[in-house]
């Protein structure tokens, strides 16, 4: 399950359940489940429009309490089982975190000639990275959760396909007048998730 997203829209088929916070729109998902066993429940993260997977066995309260367990282990820092085996004496501090990087000699020599060595290197290459793709990336984080969920929720509706081309070549209007046909919570919720994509795309060019 994941706990950590802000912000998360559930659905009824193509018919919206409620959108809020992730245990808020659970327990009103339940309260569907419980009256139609067969409801196609599926929530999505409204950041990135990946699917938010809940346990809804047992009753409201256990739900909830499922949800703010999981949502606390993962705010106070708590591994996994498998994590706690790969940690060792001397681990970095305050959040920095240890992997294994892939690099030819002669970029391993350039690092460890600069001030503060390869990790300081690496980690301001990396700050310098993000500040120059910042638009780039907005614009394609916002254009990958449209895209997903179209493809989840509208990928057999009419003019899919046209759709996802005027997404991402940045055409509004034809996005808008493309999905108009489709069910008006569906569409709706498209049109909110792309107005950040077309938004985006203004200010990366």
């Amino acid at each position: 399950m994941n706990t950590s997203v802000t912000s998360c829209t559930a659905f009824n088929g193509t018919k919206l359940i409620a959108s809020g916070s992730l245990p808020e729109v659970a327990l009103k998902a339940k309260q569907v489940l419980d009256r139609d066993k067969h409801a196609q429940i599926l929530i999505f993260d409204d950041l990135t429009s990946e699917l938010v997977e809940v346990d809804f066995r047992g009753t409201p309260a256990q739900v909830t309490k499922r949800i703010e367990k999981m949502a606390s282990d993962s705010e106070s820092g708590e591994a996994p089982a498998q994590d706690a085996e790969i940690r060792r004496p001397g681990r970095p501090k305050l959040g920095v975190v240890a992997r294994e990087v892939t690099l030819l000699p002669r970029h391993w020599d350039w690092l460890a000639s600069q001030p503060g060595g390869a990790s300081v290197a690496l980690r301001k290459l990396v700050e310098q990275g993000i500040k120059a793709n910042r638009n780039r990336d907005n614009l394609r984080g916002a254009q990958e959760a449209t895209y997903r969920f179209v493809t989840a929720m509208a990928g057999n509706e009419p003019g899919y396909e046209e759709a996802i081309r005027a997404l991402f070549s940045g055409q509004q209007k034809r996005f808008h007048a493309t999905v108009e046909p489709w069910p008006a919570d569906v569409r709706e919720h498209a049109k909110r998730l792309g107005a950040a994509a077309f938004a985006t795309a203004d200010t990366a060019k």
